[in-house]
């Protein structure tokens, strides 16, 4: 898969000084950065970690904007145009004090802030970097520690598809949501309602299930045994009410690479949230098929095209069922 081209139309990084269950300051950059080779990578790198991460929350901005700004300095700059990106940037600086105020735990970095085109969306990129010691080796070969930004362990950072936003989507904000009370204090930065509804966030994993198969290729017994034990841990937990992880999905129904799945999960497309407790209405699919036409209704399991007991002819188009039950065929007899 060809990496999207990430333009970047303006960009600035901000500090926020803040350890746990301390106070918070910012150091605030004068003016944007230019896009420099280095730039450009570091933010094409984030860019792609934050793509490939699974658990992430998905919402809308809240109606209320006395408490929840962020929508308003976001119109104010887009729509507006009353103010520039660096005056946006430093109202969303502002606001993130107050909110990483609030919360304890949460810890400083440098703040990445982008507006961002990549062809498919126009949005705003928002990261907390933190920095991680290293080593190299210098030209003479002595071992040497050195310093770099720890995109790899990147844990709070979220971004805003403003074209989605202007058009009226249901859902346009998404953060990481890593550890809970962290990644709370950031969706309230963000100003995002993140309310998820079960039923819609299972049918999109099942979705995502049936799009792996697919682009996968898979043989007809290999795509029955990722539906059948995607089904039993998806039933279980919903069963038993507890709230799935993507990553635990990927590692049950596809046990032998489950990166693979993993990827397609991280779909931006399919916008799939992480901690909903799955609706055990929505997985039937992936067991059954289900279908209706003007004289009649029909549901079978899909193990039953393996066994022979329905047969399906593409030649004549017409599906054949085996092992009729007694009772059914006195019904078809008295007709």
């Amino acid at each position: 898969m060809t990496e999207p081209l990430n333009t970047i139309r303006n960009l600035v990084v901000h500090h926020l000084h803040k350890d746990a269950h301390g106070p918070a300051t910012v150091s605030l950059r004068a003016g944007e950065l230019a896009v420099s080779a280095s730039a450009q990578r570091l933010v094409d790198r984030l860019c792609k970690h934050y793509a490939e991460r699974l658990g992430k929350g998905y919402g809308r901005f809240e109606d209320d904007e006395d408490n929840f700004p962020m929508p308003r300095f976001v119109r104010q700059h887009v729509e507006e145009g009353s103010i520039d990106f660096i005056s946006l940037a430093q109202l969303m600086m502002q606001h993130l004090q107050t909110r990483a105020e609030q919360e304890q735990l949460a810890s400083g970095g440098h703040v990445l802030i982008a507006r961002v085109d990549n062809g498919s969306a126009d949005f705003l990129l928002v990261a907390i970097i933190t920095e991680a010691i290293g080593t190299t080796m210098t030209e003479d070969l002595d071992i040497i520690e050195t310093v770099h930004l720890d995109l790899a362990n990147l844990r709070v950072a979220g971004r805003i598809d403003l074209a989605a936003w202007q058009r009226g989507a249901e859902r346009y904000i998404s953060f990481l949501k890593g550890r809970g009370e962290v990644a709370n204090y950031f969706k309230l930065f963000l100003g995002c309602n993140d309310v998820v509804v079960a039923l819609r966030e299972t049918q999109k994993l099942v979705q995502g299930l049936e799009q792996f198969a697919e682009r996968q290729q898979l043989e007809p017994s290999q795509r029955d045994q990722l539906f059948e034990r995607a089904h039993v841990f998806l039933d279980e937990l919903g069963d038993e009410g507890l709230p799935l992880s993507l990553d635990q999905v990927a590692s049950k129904a596809w046990p032998d690479a489950p990166q693979q799945l993993r990827h397609q999960l991280a779909d931006q497309d399919l916008a799939l949230s992480s901690g909903f407790v799955p609706d055990r209405r929505a997985i039937k699919p992936l067991v059954r098929f289900k279908a209706n036409a003007p004289q009649w209704k029909l549901e079978f399991d899909r193990s039953s095209l393996r066994s022979g007991a329905v047969i399906y002819d593409k030649h004549s188009d017409t599906l054949v069922l085996s092992n009729i039950p007694e009772h059914l065929k006195r019904e078809l007899l008295a007709d």
